[in-house]
Formats: C-alpha cells, sequence, structure tokens
C-alpha cells in the first residue's frame, strides 16, 4: 500500500464518526433531524448534549448507533464533583460513550495530580455504568510537552480514547478574530506516538472531507468528531467505496499552523 492510500469499507467509514450534534444553537427538531442522519447512516455515535440523551436514546432505539453524551463540555471548568455526577447521570440516562473536557488551566499550570485525579475519578465512574470515557485535551490551547503528559496519564489510567479536540476552543489570533485549528497531523501523530496501543484516538474539529478522513485514518486514528457525516459518505459511495474493502488515494490535510 503506498504512502496516501486506504484500504477500507463504507461500513468502516460510518463507524469512524460520532455524528456531532452540539452546535449551541440546535433547537430539538435541529437534534432530532441530526439523529436520524446517524441512524440512516449508521454511524458509529451521535454526540449531544446531556439533556439530549433521552431523544437520542428514543430515536435511536433499535439500531447500533450509541448515544455520546459530552461533560463538562465545551471549556472543562466544572469541578470534579460536578464532572463526575454529569457523567453518570449522563450514563444512566442511556449513553454508553461518554466525552469529557480536561481542566485546561489546570493542565497548563502543570498541577498534574489534580489533572489526573479528575480523569481517574470520571473514568471509573464512566465505567462503572458500563461506558467508556473519550477524554478531550482541547490542543489549540496546549504545547506538545502538555499532549504527551496528557496521553501518559490517559494511558495509566487505561481510558478508551484521548481525543484532540471540541471544536468550540476558539483562540484569538493576530488579527483579533477568533479561530481554531482542531485536529492536525502532527498533533494526532503526536497523540498516536505516545498513547498505549490499547487508547485510541479520536480526532475532532475540522475533519471535513473524506480525504481528511482517511488520512488521519492512515496515522492511527479510530473515530473523528463530524458535522459533515453526509458529505464524507456521499464522496465514499461516488468514489466507488462499498460494502467490500476497497484500496482508495486520498488527499493529505494541509498542515494548519497557529493556535494558542
Amino acid at each position: 500500500m503506498s504512502e496516501n492510500t486506504v484500504t477500507v469499507s463504507l461500513t468502516q467509514i460510518a463507524k469512524m464518526i460520532d455524528h456531532s450534534l452540539l452546535h449551541p444553537t440546535m433547537t430539538d427538531n435541529e437534534v432530532l433531524a441530526g439523529l436520524r442522519i446517524a441512524r440512516d447512516n449508521n454511524v458509529a455515535t451521535a454526540c449531544v448534549k446531556p439533556y439530549h440523551v433521552p431523544l437520542a436514546k428514543r430515536e435511536l432505539a433499535g439500531t447500533d448507533v450509541q448515544v455520546c453524551p459530552v461533560i463538562g463540555f465545551p471549556h472543562g471548568n466544572s469541578t470534579t464533583t460536578i464532572k463526575v455526577i454529569e457523567a453518570i447521570a449522563a450514563a444512566e440516562a442511556g449513553g454508553t460513550e461518554i466525552d469529557m473536557v480536561v481542566n485546561v488551566g489546570k493542565v497548563l499550570g502543570g498541577d498534574w495530580d489534580y489533572v489526573t485525579q479528575e480523569i481517574d475519578a470520571i473514568n471509573k465512574a464512566v465505567v462503572s455504568h458500563d461506558a467508556i470515557l473519550k477524554v478531550i485535551f482541547e490542543n489549540d490551547y496546549l504545547q506538545s510537552e502538555h499532549i504527551i503528559q496528557l496521553c501518559k496519564i490517559c494511558t495509566t489510567l487505561k481510558v478508551a480514547f484521548v481525543k484532540t479536540s471540541t471544536g468550540y476552543g476558539f483562540v484569538k489570533q493576530s488579527d483579533g478574530s477568533y479561530n481554531y485549528l482542531g485536529a492536525t497531523i502532527k498533533d494526532i501523530k503526536l497523540m498516536r506516538e505516545n498513547s498505549g496501543p490499547k487508547v485510541q484516538i479520536k480526532a475532532a474539529g475540522g475533519v471535513r472531507t473524506l480525504d481528511d478522513l482517511l488520512h488521519v485514518m492512515s496515522i492511527g486514528v479510530t473515530r473523528i468528531g463530524a458535522t459533515a457525516t453526509v458529505v464524507i459518505l456521499d464522496d465514499a459511495k461516488k468514489r466507488g467505496i462499498g460494502s467490500e474493502p476497497v484500496t482508495v488515494a486520498f488527499k493529505p490535510m494541509a498542515e494548519k499552523t497557529g493556535g494558542y
């Protein structure tokens, strides 16, 4: 297999996608439409805000699309106690995969005991309720040394996934505007290299095309967060990806620069 090709089936692609329904302005009707997209395309999960878990559970009943609520989202600033309560409530309501945001200020301040204890408490709460945890780093705010240390902590604590971004970690740019890089090839490679083999990688924020998905897949990502689910899967079908694995070429993602 050449450097810029991947062998994949349509089901594999769909099951890499957490269909994201997290924008703060989304109405119940918009979330309902998104849940139908998740169901009809047989993705891995529908990623929802905690109050939408019952709606998601109802709409996805009878499918193998899982419900993935987010907690401490998007900025991770709740107390550990509240995050644990939120995680338990999300799991008890029907969430089987829980995405949490680290306390970014504590990470940047090097308070690794706090960070470790918080992730450990939430992971134990989630696992005890038969769910798995994805830990969101929000890489736009971090330097490489922070990402490496978080990977080591999550490996030691045996979390299921480490995740690049929320998609809402906006950073003030030099021109005064706010934007974010989200998932970058550099950071994904760093996360894969510094996480144990049983820790999976989720890329979120800026993975918007089939080529993007195939590229991150080729470097070890097993899940993406996406709003462009229909676009990605329609392109896969147009390019001849079906029920049987085929080898397809992809255009590499451009390396992004900027950030915090």
